[in-house]
This record gives C-alpha cells, structure tokens and sequence, in this order.
C-alpha cells in the first residue's frame, strides 16, 4: 500500500477547507488521514518561508555580515508572530527544539529555583522555603502529557520533590479547580495543568485555576510565602481556538510547532521574563535567547515556527469553524451507521467544552479493539490515543481510565482528529471503511 501524501500540501493555504492530496476518492489506494492531534504537515507558505531562509538567511544571526543580519531580522520576526498568535510580549518568548524541552525547562527552572533560594546564605526574604530541608512541591494532573508526567515522576523518585498528581473529574473530563487548592502545601512551586487534553480534547479551566492562585499568592505574600507560578502545555489548542495568555493568565506557556502546520520546533513563553518570572537555563553556552537557551539558533525552523504562528494570528476562527463542523458531522455519521447504542462517544462530557477537531469514540463489541479495527481498516490513518504511547499494545489508555471511560469501552477506542484540510467526503470514505473493518473482524469470530 503507497504512503499517502502530505494532507493539504496540494491545497493552497487560502482554501485550507479543500481535500488533502491523498488521491482521488475512487482509488483503492485513497488514504485519509485523521491523526492531526500527533502531527500536521507543513503549510505552503511555511515551507516556502523555511527554504528561503535556508537560501537567503544561512549566516549565524550573531555575526555583522548581510547572512547573519539577515538571521537575525528573521528571528526577530519570528519571535513577534508567536507573540501576537498568544497575546503576549516578544521579549517573553524563549525558542526550544519543541514541547518537551519547553515542559521540562519550566519544571527543572521551578525546582532548581527552590533548592537554590533554600540554600542560600543570608537570605531571610519571602524566598527561603518555609521548611529547612523541604522539597519544592508541583501540581498536575492525572491526564497530562508523558513529557509532564515523566519528568515529575523521576523528580519524585530522585527525592529531589514532590509531586501531588490530581484526578480528573469522571463527570467533566476536567480537573477541578478546588482539587487543585486542596492540594497546595506551604513548599508548593508550581501547578502545570495541560489547556487540552491530546487525547479527548477536553479544555481544562486554566483562567480559573489560574484566578485562584492568584488570589491564593496574596495570602501566601502576606503568610511570607513565595507564589506558585502557573504552566499550561498549549500543544493541543494553538491552531483550533483562541490562545491568550491574558485571559489564561499563566505564568508558562508551552509552544509546539509541529501541532499547528509548523515545523517540528518549539518556544516557551515566561511572563515577564527574568524580572518577574525567574528562569533557570538547563544548557549553558553562548548567550543566545537571553542567556536562557543557548545554542546558535535555527533560523529556518523559526522562520516557519513563526509563518505558521502568522497564519493562526489571520486564520484561526475560520480553521476552528471548519474542523468542528467536520468533526461533528463524522460522530453523526459514526452514530447513523452504527447506531447511538453501540457507539461511545468518549470525548463528549456533557457540559465540557472541547477541541472542535478531537473525536474519541469506542465501537462496542468483544473483538473490537482499536488496534485491531484499525489493522482492518484499508483508508484510514489514525490512532488509538497518544502517538508516544502506539507500543503500549492493547492497554487501555490511562487517560481514558482516568476520565471514568469503562475498561472494555476503553480498550476499543480510537482517536480520530481531522484538519485544515479535511472534508466530509473524507469522513464518509473513513466511516465506511471503519464498517468494512468491523464486519470482518465480527466475521472472524
């Protein structure tokens, strides 16, 4: 079976509604993909914006001569567009090699803080722990991305902190802003909450938590306290909805390219960078990114970084618009073709706002596990969760578990998330190939 091409690489970026170039829809060799919660290919423009900085911006951006000015402007760009695309402030926008260095930047930047302040001679201000011989204490929660997750786990397994993982409410999918302050402790840092979850999509109340802490750190202030800063990883949501940084009002907030059309580099955005919210690099080098992210910077990967962000800033009520249209039309297909009783909709969470492009849903039936309908399945590409968990074999998602989804419902799931690009004729080749799929796996029985 021929690889597909790249979904909407065909298309021009003015009509990001028109199908992708996967062939035509009377091949047997039509390929739909519908995995862009893992990845998305390249708009035109950004890989045009990439190649002519290969071409015409090659020289190092700290060097005098026209190649190097020429980097240096493109950066400077770049950095602007991000900024724009979440409201914030160029100076406050730090570029990574993508969302994981992004989350464990913040996380070892908060735990490296403490431990500093905590051993520091002569300090008797606000930033000394409030116990001698403490561990900085971090929030998350049960649903968060393996590039949180990990690195607080091991952080609590080195005895270096301590990690209180908050559930998500089985009846919203969220997690509840009371859990969160029920859970802070005096020697608590930092609350890193994602602002959707990759796999059902769900919108986590980050402006809420965020209004509490707040409210919270005026009373730690006064108590002698340090504040807790807040990070949200925005992976899922750039390119789908509204991203302000303003009206989240995080302290951190997590970039990655490659999840909006962009190329697989990320940023950090940190309020008020070194003077209100303090940053502690984990690479020392030269004194690229402020000193905080040293290493002769990677001027095409930004010069797209920052042509995708630009296209969000213009376009991104019309891509929202469009994905959940074709999203909502591919769970009333999967219902009228399958039925509402033998369909679980696993993203849905009555009263819970979510991705508008993510649709998680089970097929009931004994032999109907995700992997396996997918192995059946001749058109469609997707998955049955996090594209960092595809070796897990037939394990439920935790994240589905976590969410109150029932173990066997679990375990059939698949996670389909459409694109720019994707269309409702897709979706019924998709639906009709999942039928084909089902049938003959419950012919095999």
């Amino acid at each position: 079976m021929e690889a597909a091409a790249a979904p909407g690489r065909d298309a021009p970026a003015s009509t990001a509604s028109q199908p992708s170039g996967c062939g035509k829809h009377n091949s047997p060799e039509r390929k739909v993909y519908m995995d862009y919660n893992a990845t998305t290919p390249l708009e035109p423009e950004v890989i045009q914006a990439v190649t002519e900085a290969m071409w015409e911006a090659w020289g190092n951006p700290s060097s005098p001569y026209p190649a190097g000015r020429k980097a240096k402007d493109i950066i400077k760009a770049a950095r602007e567009s991000l900024a724009k695309m979440i409201g914030g402030k160029p100076q406050d926008i730090i570029f990574t090699s993508g969302g994981t260095e992004s989350n464990n930047l913040v996380i070892h930047s908060v735990v490296k803080h403490f431990h500093v302040n905590q051993t520091s001679k002569g300090d008797t201000g606000v930033h000394l722990s409030p116990v001698e011989g403490a561990k900085p204490h971090l929030i998350t929660s049960s649903v968060e991305h393996d590039s949180i997750r990990l690195p607080l786990e091991h952080l609590a397994e080195e005895q270096a902190a301590a990690v209180t993982f908050v559930p998500v409410s089985k009846a919203s999918g969220q997690v509840e802003v009371d859990d969160i302050l029920a859970a802070v402790r005096p020697t608590t840092r930092l609350v890193s909450i994602m602002l959707a979850n990759n796999e059902t999509g769900v919108i986590m109340p980050i402006p809420e938590i965020s209004q509490h802490i707040k409210a919270l750190n005026r009373e730690r202030a006064a108590a002698g306290l340090p504040p807790i800063l807040v990070h949200t990883d925005a992976a899922q949501a750039l390119g789908k909805r509204r991203v302000d940084v303003e009206h989240l009002g995080v302290d951190f907030l997590t970039i990655v390219g490659h999840k909006f059309y962009g190329p697989r580099i990320g940023a950090l955005y940190v309020r008020g960078l070194g003077e209100c919210t303090l940053l502690c690099p984990m690479l020392f080098g030269g004194g690229q990114e402020q000193n905080f992210r040293p290493g002769t910077e990677n001027t095409p990967m930004i010069a797209g970084l920052g042509k995708a962000a630009e296209l969000v800033t213009q376009n991104w009520e019309a891509y929202e618009a469009h994905m959940r249209d074709i999203r909502d039309y591919l769970e009333e297909r999967l219902e009228a073709e399958f039925g509402q009783k033998r369909i679980h909709l696993n993203s849905q969470f009555p009263g819970t706002e979510r991705l508008p492009n993510t649709c998680n849903f089970s097929i009931r039936g004994p032999r109907l596990q995700g992997r396996m309908v997918l192995a059946q399945c001749q058109v469609l590409m997707a998955s049955v969760g996090a594209a960092c968990h595809s070796d897990h074999g037939d394990q439920p998602s935790p994240v589905l578990l976590n969410s109150g989804v029932p173990f066997d419902v679990a375990r059939n799931a698949l996670r389909l998330s459409v694109g720019r690009s994707s269309t409702r004729a897709e979706v019924d080749l998709v639906v009709q190939d999942l039928k084909q799929a089902v049938a003959q796996l419950e012919d095999q029985a």
